[in-house]
């Protein structure tokens, strides 16, 4: 085997190839990065809705609180398929790309508003009953006491998160989307060896997760909380 895998490593490790693979490896991380930025902007929002106590937005909290539940229990794949012929009914020239991408925002929405709240809550309700005293606005609550404080709950498992979707974006090569784990499966069919062509995807998911992990590391370390 080890004869085999030497041979075809020139083969393999050819420009077009290493081209392919970067273009891949490119999806996989504008799958993550853009999927769960959009999905922690949205998740804020829901967040900042559960936590309002307005009598009027009631139905809002109710309908934050169903879809946060809701899509946090569908698997990944299931929602994949469901978006894929949700949208094929509404714009039936969408790209794959962007059937996954909104499959990947849904889902980051509903955990990561989940983890934002979860941030909220972490900062004493005596500041925020002080802030309504002080006649306060709720935007002003969260904009000057709240958020500033809850950034060190969020942004490390904000980051795992974002980091392990990585990893799932594999199953958008379910729909044909052309990622990393779906080009290790083409240049596998070429007649490379599977050891040498999935070793490779696993490296690249490696160097693409790496320095996510590290940067979330250094803003848990920069954000929390002197020891002394």
């Amino acid at each position: 085997m080890i004869e085999t895998i030497l041979s075809e490593i020139p083969r393999f490790f050819t420009w077009p190839n290493l081209v392919f693979l970067g273009e891949a490896a490119g999806r996989t991380l504008m799958l993550s990065v853009v999927g769960c930025l959009i999905g922690f902007t949205l998740g804020f929002v829901l967040a900042c809705i559960r936590q309002t106590r307005n009598p009027w937005l009631a139905p809002l909290r109710v309908a934050a609180i169903a879809y946060t539940e809701i899509f946090r229990r569908i698997p990944f794949l299931v929602i994949l398929f469901l978006v894929l012929f949700a949208i094929q009914v509404v714009a039936p020239n969408a790209s794959l790309f962007a059937i996954a991408l909104v499959s990947v925002t849904i889902v980051s929405t509903a955990f990561l508003s989940e983890i934002v709240r979860a941030g909220f809550d972490s900062v004493p309700r005596q500041q925020v009953e002080a802030a309504e005293v002080m006649n306060f606005s709720r935007w002003q609550i969260i904009h000057m006491i709240v958020a500033p404080q809850a950034w060190k709950v969020i942004l490390p498992p904000g980051f795992a998160f974002m980091v392990m979707f990585i990893k799932d974006t594999a199953l958008a090569s379910q729909v044909g989307v052309v990622e990393l784990t779906f080009t290790g499966k083409i240049l596998s069919n070429r007649g490379f060896s599977a050891t040498l062509t999935f070793g490779t995807i696993l490296l690249a998911y490696f160097i693409l997760s790496y320095p996510l992990t590290r940067l979330g590391r250094y803003l848990e370390i920069r954000l929390a909380s002197p020891r002394h």
